[in-house]
């Protein structure tokens, strides 16, 4: 089977996306940092992380929408342009700063990023089936048809973006505060800005316009997808699930502070230890899912998100920082495991025309349940104890990996080919004597 990394497309795709990532985690420590020395508060802080990270979750589906609705090419490139803007605006306003512009700008850089992201998760999966159909046929495996081809290089695929991910979830904290340090939050910004421009112009001749039967506006499409997840009731029941998993387990934020700090008395480097640690297990559990191509997509899903729970209950018992540490390697193993595992389950089962809509559904979907978990895990430890907050959440997060497993993969897996026919009939009832819905992806000619 081809490598990711064999197709010049796929490499300068996942290249754009570390560069992009690594950007914007400079930009998020270097924004947060700023607002909290000018503002001296950790409230100001949170409605930052609020601003970016839950507002678009309410934006990102008609964005993602549009895009695709459009038949102007670099599109994708224009929403990291849109990005650089907003980011040098923020750099500019930190000199004179006014916190409720900061505020509306974060919620527009987050809602291009989200788009982006899901639009880029859409493209890494094309990528990764024209590869297999460029692939000489002598080449496969024996036994494999084309579909099982393609689905392993999707998986394939999400795996590579996922170490990426997980690389800069690592890398990016650490080179922020390092560059805040040494050169100031506007200079951050701007590097930032810079990596934006960067991943517009390598990705300028990706072109993520999707035609469809029928009304093309931007509702319909949003009513196609809708509809979608509506008549396929193992993946809403999937989402469902993993709603409240990432609920509680995004409600750590909070918590976590108060844990290395007052809990474990470790201070501000105890504090960093364990969320190097953490990323450092994402790392790894990205690599373990990439290397498990032949393993159930459910059952790792299930196993990552069960890891995760059962780091919050090891933090809850651990007494010292290294065996809290320890904790946090195997959760963050299960957060490399869940992310890639959640977006392959979702595209296997969507027809390929939706796969960008989803894939901006699953972005808001992460956005809403960490605007709700953030205020739950500071409301755990103002009832209970950082240690009796982690109990909960662990408790409930292994719970909801026990869901994720009863909803089988095997029955998403085995309804995708027919709710993928039914959506395109679906489609074309709209307006019956126009063509099927084709999703168009231009590539540069070099490749």
């Amino acid at each position: 089977m081809l490598s990711p990394l064999s197709s010049p497309r796929l490499r300068r795709i996942i290249a754009a996306y570390t560069v992009n990532r690594l950007g914007t985690w400079v930009g998020l420590v270097a924004l947060s940092l700023a607002v909290f020395d000018h503002t001296h508060s950790a409230l100001a802080v949170a409605a930052l992380l609020f601003a970016w990270q839950a507002v678009p979750a309410f934006l990102v589906p008609v964005v993602v929408a549009r895009v695709e609705a459009s038949a102007r090419r670099s599109e994708l490139s224009a929403l990291y342009v849109f990005e650089a803007v907003a980011t040098a605006a923020l750099a500019a306003l930190l000199w004179h700063f006014w916190l409720p512009a900061v505020l509306v700008l974060a919620a527009l850089d987050g809602t291009a990023a989200l788009s982006a992201s899901a639009l880029l998760r859409t493209e890494v999966a094309k990528a990764a089936r024209d590869q297999v159909e460029a692939q000489p046929a002598e080449e496969a495996r024996p036994g494999d048809n084309n579909e099982d081809r393609a689905q392993e290089a999707e998986r394939k695929a999400n795996a590579a973006l996922n170490v990426a991910f997980s690389v800069s979830f690592v890398a990016g904290p650490v080179l922020g505060g390092a560059v805040v340090a040494a050169a100031g939050a506007p200079a951050a910004l701007f590097i930032d800005t810079a990596s934006f421009l960067i991943c517009g112009a390598m990705l300028i001749d990706l072109h993520p316009h999707v035609e469809e039967a029928g009304d093309g506006s931007v509702r319909a499409r949003l009513r196609a997808a809708w509809r979608h997840i509506n008549e396929t009731p193992s993946l809403r029941a999937l989402l469902l699930v993993e709603a409240v998993a990432l609920v509680f387990s995004e409600s750590a934020g909070p918590v976590e502070v108060a844990y290395a700090k007052a809990t474990l008395h470790a201070g501000d480097r105890g504090f960093g230890l364990l969320l190097a640690t953490w990323g450092a297990g994402a790392v790894l559990g990205s690599l373990i899912f990439a290397r498990s191509l032949r393993r159930p997509l459910g059952a790792m899903l299930s196993a990552g998100t069960l890891a995760a729970g059962l780091a919050y209950v090891g933090f809850a018992a651990a007494p010292s920082l290294a065996i809290a540490c320890l904790a946090a390697l195997v959760g963050g193993i299960g957060n490399g495991m869940e992310v890639p595992s959640l977006n392959s389950i979702v595209q296997r089962v969507t027809p390929q025309h939706l796969h960008g809509r989803l894939m901006g559904a699953v972005e808001s979907l992460v956005a809403v349940c960490i605007a709700i978990g953030l205020p739950l895990g500071g409301a755990l430890v103002v009832l209970s104890s950082p240690r009796g907050a982690f109990l909960v959440l662990g408790l409930v997060t292994a719970a909801a990996s026990v869901g994720l497993l009863y909803v089988s993969p095997k029955k998403l897996e085995s309804i995708g080919a027919d709710q993928a026919e039914n959506s395109m009939l679906n489609s074309e009832t709209f307006a019956p004597m126009s063509t099927p819905a084709k999703t168009y992806v231009s590539q540069s000619s070099t490749e």
